[in-house]
């Protein structure tokens, strides 16, 4: 019988014991797992820094999870984008799974991450997706002719800077998950599908 490998650890920091975190990391992440069936290892790694941690998921609730402006799914689909332009594995496979089941789409996903232009969706998420791509990538060169190609297609001033504000919060959420090592929950592969 072949022996499996032990999983390689998911991050190059310690990762602190559940029961040894501040009460209000703990019961966060324990709300996370009881609503999710698992804790995503983003909570375990940046546990390591509690007010760190803190700031990021209040930053990360604040732009995620509004009720108005971009659809929910919108918001993923810029993590998901610009986060492959990253590299990061993490945020794609991650976002990539929340997007599936926030779009009811089972594809999208991996057609966002691969090539957005070519993804099945609207020219109006291509131009958000521009935009995105152009505040990861290329932020120095942003410009009126940006603020005005967003609302040819609609976009609200609160929008574009949800869009630009994902974008810059996933860039250094990317960053932090390559520095890690931060390793996707093996969960996030098959959600959505």
């Amino acid at each position: 019988m072949t022996e499996k490998a032990p999983a390689p650890p998911i991050s190059r920091f310690p990762v602190p014991e559940l029961d040894g975190l501040p009460d209000d990391i703990r019961e966060r992440i324990l709300a996370v797992q009881e609503k999710a069936g698992f804790v995503p290892n983003v909570f375990l790694v940046l546990a390591h820094r509690p007010d760190e941690c803190r700031a990021f998921f209040d930053y990360h609730d604040a732009l995620m999870e509004k009720k108005d402006g971009l659809t929910k799914a919108e918001r993923e689909m810029i993590v998901v984008a610009t986060s492959n332009a990253n590299f990061c594995q993490y945020c794609v496979v991650a976002h990539g799974a929340i997007l599936r089941i926030r779009a009811k789409n089972p594809l999208v996903a991996d057609q966002v991450a691969i090539n957005y232009r070519k993804a099945d969706i609207t020219d109006r998420q291509k131009a958000m997706l521009d935009y995105a791509m152009k505040v990861s990538l290329h932020a120095h060169e942003i410009g009126d002719e940006d603020f005005a190609a967003l609302r040819d297609h609609g976009f609200t001033d609160d929008e574009i800077w949800d869009i630009g504000a994902i974008s810059a919060f996933f860039g250094m959420s990317n960053r932090l998950a390559n520095m890690t090592n931060m390793r996707p929950n093996d969960e996030f592969y098959s959600m959505g599908r």
